[in-house]
């Protein structure tokens, strides 16, 4: 009985060590080989949508750098939703700065949850132009090429961009797990996007056509849903054909990050509700990676009580490890985010828990999760 375990085990082992090589070298190493586009001779049009609710101090700091960007023509619509501080007050304050500025107002409708979804609808009804660039009120461009960037790889096929919008950098631990997590994601869903599979992108950087929007009800199946228009958009309308992706520094945004872990928990949580309407496939790839991480992890700390099977499993988890970093570190320099990709010693093994906890807390949570 015993011999057959840890046969099983064994098999476990070299068949999830597989899986994770395969998971490693077809989708994380498509980043690092990732080769933009030339630039459009001539820039197309632009608008920026923004959609805010009680962001009035962040709008003060962020519009002005997205609204004097180093790009021709482009307007800036910030769509206000329902907002209870000074947000409409700051951006007339703003309009009468910057010419390419445009607000709108949704009012306060204290029987109906509206959402973001009416808000992004809003905003793009309102748009002027056919290329729309997504970014959240608490971000802003990485550079003043931000737009000239991630408009770039706008097609005639190509009409759904994918960008990086990674978090500020603090000196803290916390701070570390934050940007890693995000910075592996983005790695992560990028390299499906480059694979013909694009499953979810980040609101606060993303662009897309109008018509594309408007020839798709995009989000008439979903008006339930507490979060996720970013994810449902890449849900209902993108494809291995119309789907690319942006990752040089100059087209990221940046983003505040969560002050604390509560804050991270409840955004991830809000995340996580669209999870179940990934494609079946997808969420199959998305359930095994972790999941056998995690068991090469146990098995390997197992291995050690068994002086037999212990070299093999070392020697297996450390080129998997190896392999990982390696190929973090050359998505990492395309994506300048330094020497970021180091943090997967610290957090490898305690990722998958702490966003599984999450997960499980959605299962079992009757609150209604709101766009805030």
């Amino acid at each position: 009985m015993e011999v057959s375990i840890l046969y099983s085990a064994i098999g476990i082992y070299l068949a999830s060590w597989l899986f994770q090589t395969f998971y490693h070298l077809f989708f994380l190493l498509k980043p690092s080989q990732f080769k933009p586009l030339a630039p459009q001779q001539e820039p197309m049009p632009l608008s920026v949508i923004i959609c805010a609710k009680n962001e009035a101090q962040n709008l003060k700091k962020f519009i002005p750098e997205i609204c004097q960007q180093d790009y021709p023509q482009y307007q800036v619509i910030v769509v206000n939703d329902c907002s209870s501080d000074e947000t409409e007050m700051v951006l007339a304050q703003l309009k009468t700065q910057f010419n390419n500025l445009y607000y709108t107002n949704i009012p306060l409708n204290k029987q109906h949850y509206q959402g973001k979804k009416l808000a992004i609808t809003i905003g793009v009804k309102a748009a002027q132009y056919e290329h729309l660039v997504f970014t959240d009120a608490d971000c802003r461009p990485a550079s003043k090429l931000w737009l000239k960037s991630i408009s770039s790889q706008f097609t005639s096929e190509k009409q759904i961009i994918i960008g990086h919008g990674r978090f500020e950098k603090q000196k803290t631990l916390f701070n570390l797990f934050l940007r890693y997590e995000t910075f592996f994601n983005a790695v992560q869903y990028m390299g499906f996007a480059l694979r013909g599979k694009p499953f979810m992108a980040v609101g606060r950087n993303m662009a897309y056509t109008k018509s594309l929007f408007e020839n798709n009800q995009v989000f008439k199946p979903y008006l339930n849903m507490a979060s996720g228009d970013d994810d449902l958009f890449i849900r209902s309308c993108a494809n291995k054909h119309n789907t690319t992706v942006q990752l040089n520094y100059d087209s990221q945004t940046i983003s505040l990050a969560p002050r604390s872990f509560s804050e991270w928990v409840e955004r991830k949580s809000r995340h996580l509700t669209t999870a179940p309407v990934y494609k079946f496939g997808t969420k199959c790839w998305l359930i095994s990676e972790p999941l056998t991480r995690q068991i090469l992890w146990l098995l390997t700390l197992c291995s050690l009580f068994f002086p037999t099977f212990a070299p093999v499993a070392l020697v297996l988890f450390s080129v998997r490890l190896l392999t990982l970093h390696i190929l973090l570190a050359k998505a990492a320099k395309k994506m300048g985010e330094s020497k970021l990709y180091w943090a997967t010693i610290l957090f490898d093994f305690i990722t998958p828990w702490l966003v599984g906890s999450v997960w499980v807390i959605n299962m079992f949570s009757a609150k209604k999760k709101k766009w805030k």
